[in-house]
């Protein structure tokens, strides 16, 4: 496989002969065919972490001691979206082989969320659309190849019903990965006769011996939202994120992306903008149709991109690279301003050490986009390999995240296998930078609504919660009093509502989809 940087000597993106350089399938090749370049410890996250069960009780009582009503108090945590990509294409995460059957898929995906929540992972980024298909039961997309080999044809069994049924158990989420435009990752792969490609021929580009939707077809942009809308409406999802593949990557010795008839077209009928602009508002009214539908259909999924991590060169200064700016016509900066999307997850595959991108830098550029209530939750490369690359790098990228909170809201992590292979001693180090919980940041348009609190039963050191209103919460936090300040100790999801408190000070709040939380209610235990 012959290489060459994107963006010189520190980049680390590469560009291999069939996929696109920077994008989240790199490293990890696929078949040769296909041309891909895509590329135990404490539970940090999950049940009764941390409980000191077994402690003597003094009884039923939830909160006074006197048999009055418990107090109501009020509680937080600093929220991170700590989210572990999940890939479908070429099988590089799951399934483990075409024809896999719902036993096995069960087995795989339980193992995938029991790795992610011993880590402290509390999200997964579900590739359900790799190559304009479904890992989902669709009425618009033909099933993915990755399932069977033969597009088209169904496993028998709901890849995306089934994850959100086991994470959910965990108190995990699952956001669904959405490829917008690529259409297939080859020319040699046999469509379906539902696929977009078999739909909207004259809309379906060859480049790069890959195939991608033209940007500029309505019916491309309409389908796609569709697309979204269905899986947002039919599915629980937690949220919706799109990965860095807008127009194409720049292949060396390619002719240019074959959209001159579109743009001319629109020449014709009096546009005026310039080629790089036109493409900007192509891409540009695809995100905000995106954020209309997901917004109206359910305003607390969480929407987000994650974009390439340089925006221009020079940005900030000194930084060099592929500008996605006018390359990829991705307008990250105009997406979050607008208030399109909920966050961006810039991938900042860079190291701290890195001269021309270094990570330091780029994620206090990234963070100075975020107005508020809006975040930046920038995407890191834990499939990176090399002398910079260790458990500590990492630990001093979650700091330096970190430190730009509240703009910045936790890390998503690039990707599964790499975390089911310890690569970087990867476990430890996120059991240890996760060794608080901590839920995902509350969407916007949900953040201030009114939750009701728990109802807690207590009964011999054993607390079981329910809710007045059950099918609009996760689940509940419960927080320890530590020198007279309450500090979150765990999280119980909706489908496990039961734990043991030790003596001490407890406060236990409901949090709704979307993230808006209730008072606490207190529960002393003598």
């Amino acid at each position: 496989m012959s290489l060459t940087t994107a963006c010189g000597d520190d980049d680390g993106m590469q560009l291999d002969a069939g996929f696109d350089a920077g994008g989240h399938e790199e490293d990890d090749a696929g078949p040769p065919d296909a041309g891909a370049d895509e590329d135990a410890g404490t539970d940090a996250g999950g049940l009764d972490a941390g409980s000191d069960a077994g402690e003597p009780d003094a009884g039923p009582d939830a909160g006074a001691l006197d048999g009055g009503p418990p107090a109501l108090l009020d509680v937080s945590h600093d929220r991170e979206l700590r989210a572990m990509w999940l890939s479908t294409v070429f099988r590089l995460d799951f399934p483990s082989a075409a024809g896999v059957g719902a036993t096995q898929a069960r087995a795989e995906l339980t193992a995938i969320a029991d790795v992610c929540r011993a880590a402290g992972i509390n999200a997964i980024f579900f590739q359900v659309r790799p190559e304009s298909d479904a890992l989902y039961a669709s009425t618009l997309e033909p099933w993915s190849r990755f399932l069977t080999d033969v597009q088209g044809v169904g496993p028998g069994w709901d890849p995306l019903g089934l994850l959100l049924e086991i994470a959910h158990e965990r108190g995990i989420e699952v956001h669904a990965w959405v490829n917008p435009y690529r259409a297939l990752t080859s020319t040699s792969v046999t469509p379906a006769a539902s696929h977009v490609t078999q739909r909207f021929p004259d809309a379906a580009i060859t480049y790069g011996g890959a195939v991608v939707m033209n940007p500029a077809a309505d019916a491309v942009r309409a389908h796609i939202v569709a697309v979204v809308t269905e899986i947002v409406r039919e599915y629980d999802v937690d949220g919706v994120v799109f990965d860095d593949y807008f127009y194409p990557y720049p292949r060396p010795g390619e002719p240019p992306f074959a959209d001159s008839e579109s743009y001319q077209a629109y020449v014709d009928a009096g546009g005026v903008l310039s080629l790089g602009d036109w493409r900007r508002d192509n891409v540009n009214r695809l995100v905000a149709g995106v954020s209309d539908a997901i917004k109206t259909e359910k305003p607390w999924v969480m929407w987000g991109i994650a974009p390439f991590g340089i925006y221009r060169p020079g940005m900030p200064p000194g930084v060099a690279g592929t500008d996605a700016y006018e390359v990829l016509a991705a307008d990250s900066v105009r997406w979050i301003s607008e208030g399109w999307v909920d966050y961006l997850a810039p991938q900042l595959y860079w190291s701290t050490v890195s001269s021309q991108q270094p990570f330091g830098a780029l994620v206090s550029w990234w963070a100075d986009l975020a107005p508020p209530g809006r975040f930046v939750i920038p995407s890191l490369a834990l499939h990176r390999e090399g002398a910079e690359w260790n458990a500590a790098e990492f630990e001093r990228q979650v700091m330096l995240t970190r430190a730009e909170a509240p703009r910045t809201a936790g890390n998503t992590w690039f990707r599964y296998r790499m975390l089911a292979n310890d690569l970087h001693g990867s476990r430890a180090m996120m059991a240890r930078v996760y060794s608080t919980p901590a839920r995902p940041p509350a969407v916007i348009e949900t953040a201030g609504d009114a939750v009701e609190p728990p109802v807690v039963m207590r009964t011999a050191g054993n607390v079981t919660l329910s809710h007045p209103s059950p099918t609009t919460i996760r689940g509940y936090a419960v927080y320890r009093d530590v020198d007279g300040s309450f500090e979150i100790d765990r999280w119980i999801p909706a489908g496990s509502p039961a734990t043991s408190l030790g003596r001490g000070r407890w406060a236990i709040s409901a949090i709704a989809r979307g993230g808006a939380e209730s008072q606490g209610v207190e529960v002393l235990v003598p």
